[in-house]
Formats: structure tokens, C-alpha cells, sequence
């Protein structure tokens, strides 16, 4: 059974950064992509960042580019998201979740597993 595990949200000023981290277990991490989306209440959970089973292809949404960084430890099989420079408007709940193939993708849909979910606060 797979399990995702995020940890490190928090409250923080705006300008601020906070790191995010996901422990996964129960699968091969090193051969699927992961993803971190959020959700705020009354709306679709939405895309941050993805990364490839290897690393080496990220991807994120046009809200968070260049602020957020998205890494993984195969060996530790974790996934974290680097916040940095953080807005009243990046408030939300972070989950990660498993991709379904090996390369990332920013749609919903192709992801599966998610974990319970980290509430960010950005304070302005």
C-alpha cells in the first residue's frame, strides 16, 4: 500500500520561505514522478511542480515559477518543494502525490496516491 506522508508546512510572513517534504513508502519511488498541488477550500485542487523519476525534468505552474523548487532523494525516497519569496495568495494545502508514469506531468488525472495534505499560511 502506498503511503505519502507531507510534513513542514506552517505560518509564515509574507517574503518568507518555508520547505516542504514528502516520505513516500510502499512503491518503487525512484521509478514514478511526483507532484505537489494545493487547494484552498471551495476550489480545484491546482498544479505546483512536478518532477521526473530521475530528477532531472521539473516542471511548475506559472504562479510559483522561479520562487518554488521541486527536488527528490531516491535513496531516501522523499520529494520536497522549496518556498521561497511566499505570498498571502500561495495559502493553501500541499499535498504530494504519485505520478502514474515516470515522466511528470502537470494534469491531475494522470496522478494517483495522495497524501493527507500540509497547511501553508502565508501572513501578509
Amino acid at each position: 500500500q502506498v503511503q505519502l506522508a507531507e510534513s513542514g508546512g506552517g505560518l509564515v510572513q509574507a517574503g518568507g520561505s518555508l520547505r516542504l517534504s514528502c516520505a513516500a513508502s510502499g512503491l518503487t519511488f525512484s521509478t514514478y514522478a511526483m507532484g505537489w498541488f494545493r487547494q484552498a477550500p471551495g476550489k480545484e485542487r491546482e498544479f505546483v511542480a512536478a518532477i521526473n523519476w530521475s530528477g532531472g525534468r521539473t516542471h511548475y505552474a506559472d504562479a510559483v515559477k522561479g520562487r518554488f523548487t521541486i527536488s527528490r532523494d531516491n535513496t531516501n525516497n522523499t520529494v520536497s518543494l522549496q518556498m521561497n519569496s511566499l505570498k498571502p495568495e500561495d495559502t493553501d494545502v500541499y499535498y504530494c502525490s504519485r505520478g502514474r508514469s515516470s515522466s511528470g506531468s502537470s494534469y491531475r488525472s494522470l496522478y494517483d496516491d495522495w497524501g493527507q495534505g500540509t497547511q501553508v499560511t502565508v501572513s501578509s
